[in-house]
């Protein structure tokens, strides 16, 4: 079921999360419902009281360059951000304070994701590169590079850009998206996660800046400037589309039984999708300026967006399905919480943001 507009009143977000002095480039909830994280390029990460919408504590600040990537550890523990000189950091969350530096990209690190075990986070940069990160020892196990220099495993991916990584639920895989070389072919390229292997590629008209597995493994979905794609894994062929969004989509997230998705773009809009039907559900949630995240809560209940007017929001999502007699969608019982991730929300591990 879908909305017009024209015949829906705008709906407005119930809480805005005011401070950022810059983009704010990502946000997460954290595993207790109360609570959500943000990155800015203003160089610091913040926590968030979700009823209240007041900053917890003093920001979160390691070196003065902007964070334009963040994921949530599977536990809910550690959240990883990536900065514009090319560094990751980890963050534990209850100390505040910086516990890992990671020194390896060239340029920015616009896209992180946790393997699903918690041990190894995989980056993605504007220098070209995906590199998988040993959390245990902060070493760099594998690098996918553009170019002719060998690097642990040298792939000549055609990414000039790397924007989007993620991980299969089991972690055998990854799975990179691209602002790429040739302009007039753009490819989303799945690797073995442990070898460097290309094992596929599933070609786009446009910029991929996002993506998402979905929990069983068996959906990729993509995002771009194009419409959004959902492809099968089992045959990597392309399966559905969502059309809506008038601009590049720069993230998505799925609920976390897969039935409800996510999405933010730079046509100032946050988007519900019904994957029942591949329908839009509602209006869509207008912005002031570009959204750069969009993600959904451990019950689907709330929306947190990360907008680049230096605010993030949260919408009631709830409150919109009832409208549309979509209740139903809402995750329920066991379900809230995927069995390969411990405390964590899947898509969470997985924050695909903001760029130059």
């Amino acid at each position: 079921m879908s909305s017009s507009t024209s015949e829906t009143p705008a709906i407005t977000p119930r809480q805005t999360m005011r401070g950022h002095t810059s983009w704010v480039n990502g946000v997460a909830h954290l595993p207790d419902g109360r609570r959500i994280i943000t990155c800015s390029s203003d160089g610091s990460l913040r926590l968030w009281d979700l009823k209240s919408g007041t900053q917890i504590g003093e920001d979160w600040r390691d070196q003065k360059t902007g964070v334009w990537s963040m994921a949530l550890s599977v536990n809910g523990e550690i959240v990883a951000s990536g900065y514009e000189d090319g560094k990751v950091r980890l963050w534990d969350i209850e100390t505040k304070k910086v516990i890992a530096k990671w020194k390896g990209h060239s340029d920015v690190v616009c896209a992180l994701c946790w393997s699903a075990d918690g041990e190894r986070v995989a980056s993605g940069s504007h220098d070209g590169t995906a590199r998988v990160w040993d959390v245990k020892t902060g070493q760099n196990i594998l690098t996918i590079k553009t170019g002719n220099t060998l690097v642990y495993a040298l792939i000549k991916t055609g990414h000039k850009w790397v924007l989007a990584v993620t991980y299969s639920p089991d972690s055998s895989k990854l799975a990179t998206g691209a602002d790429d070389e040739d302009v007039t072919v753009t490819e989303v390229k799945i690797w073995d996660a442990k070898t460097g292997e290309l094992l596929n590629t599933l070609k786009h008209d446009h910029i991929v800046r996002s993506l998402a597995w979905t929990s069983d493994g068996k959906k990729l979905i993509s995002a771009s400037l194009d419409p959004i794609r959902i492809f099968d894994t089992a045959t990597w062929q392309q399966i559905a589309v969502l059309e809506g969004h008038t601009s590049l989509v720069k993230g998505i997230s799925l609920s976390s039984d897969n039935r409800l998705l996510a999405s933010a773009s730079v046509d100032k809009t946050a988007r519900l999708w019904n994957l029942d039907t591949n329908l839009q559900v509602g209006p869509p949630l207008r912005h002031q300026d570009n959204v750069h995240s969009a993600i959904l809560s451990p019950d689907g209940k709330v929306l947190a967006t990360a907008c680049i007017n230096h605010n993030a929001y949260t919408w009631d999502v709830h409150a919109i399905l009832k409208e549309a007699g979509l209740e139903d969608l809402l995750p329920i019982g066991p379900n809230i919480v995927s069995t390969h991730t411990s405390a964590a929300i899947p898509h969470q591990q997985c924050l695909l943001l903001g760029t130059k």
